[in-house]
């Protein structure tokens, strides 16, 4: 699947160039919408899911992304092997400017998540993995779309999970939607790890933090869709770690008759 891996990387860096356009731009119009859920749509969103689209189309793959959901489960039930796409995950954060938005690609594989791409545009960080590749961390991508490959890459990535020097216990948490279920988890942790931190931040960031060893477990005990998490679950995967039911034990899975996802625990 290299050449699915590199198609990805090319539209989620291309994409994420088009959405720091107007995230940068002091007198940009964001054009915020609200969705039938009460969040929120940008600009943003629907400029960087047409330039994904323009490059996923030129795959024999279809295409799942937050911003075409409403496919009926009667076409997708058939679907072994698709993307699943959050052209820009984080909204909120993108409005807030905080920095803290990606853009999210998996390639999903009879259910699991074998290659997943997530790029932080203003950072200009890449991570991507792929099942029996392993998984990787790239810094200041500058180079041109057209010019980038997954090997092109590795002589300069960092392979994940990166070895760390003894840490405190760190849970990550989401900046904007902390449940009092995930709450009353993180206390119980406190009791088995007194040394416990919390880090808060919005988006995908938060399973690349799992993925590359800068935090230990993710729980997340709130509503989120299957785009959320997909690229992030391969990343994980790639990099030896695994997304959970809350038993976990039992990974999640994708392309479900029901898009929302489970509550879950990244570890």
């Amino acid at each position: 699947m290299q050449n699915e891996l590199n198609t990805a990387i090319r539209a989620a860096i291309e994409a994420g160039s088009e959405i720091i356009k107007i995230y940068s731009d002091p007198n940009a119009d964001f054009e915020i919408e609200q969705k039938a859920d009460n969040s929120p749509l940008t600009i943003a969103d629907k400029k960087s899911n047409e330039i994904i689209l323009s490059f996923l189309s030129q795959t024999p793959y279809p295409v799942l992304s937050e911003e075409g959901k409403s496919i009926d489960y009667s076409i997708r039930e058939s679907w072994k092997k698709l993307w699943i796409v959050d052209p820009l995950d984080g909204t909120k954060e993108f409005i807030k400017r905080n920095g803290e938005f990606t853009v999210n690609i998996a390639l999903v594989i009879n259910g699991v998540p074998e290659l997943g791409v997530i790029y932080v545009p203003v950072k200009r960080t890449l991570y991507y993995g792929l099942t029996g590749y392993g998984a990787y961390k790239i810094e200041n991508i500058d180079a041109k779309p057209e010019n980038l490959s997954a090997e092109n890459l590795r002589q300069f990535a960092i392979q994940l999970p990166i070895k760390r020097e003894k840490r405190p216990f760190t849970v990550v948490a989401s900046r904007s939607h902390l449940s009092p279920e995930t709450a009353s988890f993180i206390a119980e942790l406190q009791q088995k790890h007194p040394d416990l931190v919390t880090t808060s931040i919005g988006s995908s960031i938060k399973i690349c933090l799992v993925s590359e060893g800068n935090a230990d477990i993710y729980p997340r005990f709130a509503p989120t869709m299957e785009w959320d998490t997909a690229a992030g679950h391969a990343i994980a995967r790639a990099a030896g770690k695994e997304i959970y039911h809350t038993d976990r034990q039992t990974p999640i899975s994708y392309n479900k008759e029901n898009l929302l996802n489970p509550w879950f625990i990244v570890e």
